[in-house]
């Protein structure tokens, strides 16, 4: 009987948000496409959007026994040759490729070729 009383207590509970939820769309003001409100942003008003870039220098794979395998020294070779560029992604997408160099006490990257379409 415990099962029928739980079931009937979590259908009783999926009811009661059902219904607050019903309520709260109902108390929201309707929007209106057709007659946007304010002004338009424009591209300009995007340039000073804040974007994450990402930078990988290379990949490698490994099993989970080598993975707990490694301590401070320990060395992982990458799938990308030393003289290869950096791939630059910003939002996940590759736009770019680049060299590593120091910048002071910094690392950095200088762009070498932006990929077509970015």
């Amino acid at each position: 009987m415990t099962n029928t009383n739980n079931s009937t207590n979590l259908e009783g509970t999926i009811d009661q948000a059902t219904q607050a939820v019903a309520v709260g769309i109902a108390g929201a003001p309707k929007l209106d496409a057709a007659a946007p409100q304010g002004e338009a942003m424009g591209v300009e008003g995007l340039m000073s959007v804040p974007v994450g870039v990402r930078v990988e220098l290379g990949r490698s794979r490994m099993t989970i026994s080598e993975l707990i395998k490694l301590t401070p020294g320990s060395l992982i070779e990458l799938d990308r040759a030393a003289h290869q560029p950096v791939d630059v992604f910003v939002g996940g997408k590759l736009v770019a490729r680049g060299e590593v160099v120091t910048i002071g006490e910094q690392y950095g990257v200088r762009i070498t070729s932006v990929v077509s379409g970015s």
